[in-house]
């Protein structure tokens, strides 16, 4: 019996999560009901943890008829994390330099599962800016950093971790998983690797690695460019960008590890 009870605890508490990472992706209020069918749960158990979650203010109520989204209590313990974690607090001041330095939208990019997500920015200070949505979760081989960000695995993981449908690109062209491979093991070569986005038009992205001590790049540090001055100015902007990731790679043990 109380291997039962703690089974069940477990199943809710899976399933709590799932609520909450079912809205953080689809970055809007919803009913209690449309979760229920969207995750695939039993309507009664949603309802009961959705209720139990606004009981703590994981959740509240917003945009009327039951609907529910986030609550403020998450946003609190996001700047808890913040400010206890390393990358986070060490970044900040990199991605002001680099876009005060480079007029440009500078980004700090990690991998979310098998997806990427920009986890903070600084726009530039040039009239036409360019920004992405914070959390927003992109395929991998879409992205200039997917190909830093799974540079540690072998090509079997990776084409193991990425589901085949995310090499079809927004324009429906199929992206051949050999020659994501390549530029994957090219860009670790390099220490970068830029190109004309494949998510949005007239944009070229720059990434450079972020290192810790073990090798593993856990984050990338971005530039995103309107598409001719970023062609122009590219050896300016990849010395800025790829010097501001050693600098946090150091910090985070890597260059101290390489030199042991």
């Amino acid at each position: 019996m109380e291997d039962q009870s703690i089974a069940r605890r477990t199943r809710g508490l899976d399933r709590a999560f799932d609520i909450l990472e079912f809205l953080r992706t689809r970055r809007q209020p919803l009913r209690p009901n449309e979760i229920a069918q969207e995750i695939g749960a039993p309507r009664s158990s949603v309802y009961d943890l959705v209720n139990l979650l606004l009981a703590h203010g994981m959740l509240d109520y917003q945009g009327g008829d039951g609907r529910v989204f986030l609550g403020r209590k998450l946003y609190f313990l996001g700047m808890a994390y913040a400010d206890r974690f390393d990358l986070m607090r060490e970044c900040e001041g990199l991605l002001v330099r680099l876009a005060e330095v480079t007029r440009e939208t500078a980004q700090m990019c990690l991998m979310e599962g098998n997806k990427y997500t920009v986890a903070m920015m600084r726009e530039g200070v040039r009239p036409f800016r360019i920004s992405s949505a914070i959390g927003e979760l992109v395929p991998l081989p879409w992205t200039a950093s997917g190909r830093l960000l799974v540079s540690h695995l072998s090509d079997a993981d990776i084409l193991s971790l990425i589901p085949p449908e995310d090499f079809i690109l927004p324009d429906g062209r199929r992206l051949d998983p050999g020659i994501f491979l390549a530029q994957v093991r090219q860009a670790a070569a390099d220490g970068y690797f830029t190109f004309n986005s494949e998510v949005e038009n007239f944009t070229h992205c720059f990434s450079a690695p972020v290192y810790r001590a073990d090798a593993t790049c856990i984050a990338t540090l971005c530039l995103v460019t309107p598409r001719d001055d970023g062609l122009k100015n590219r050896e300016r902007y990849l010395v800025s960008l790829v010097g501001a990731a050693e600098e946090l790679s150091e910090k985070m043990g890597y260059a101290t590890a390489r030199r042991a």
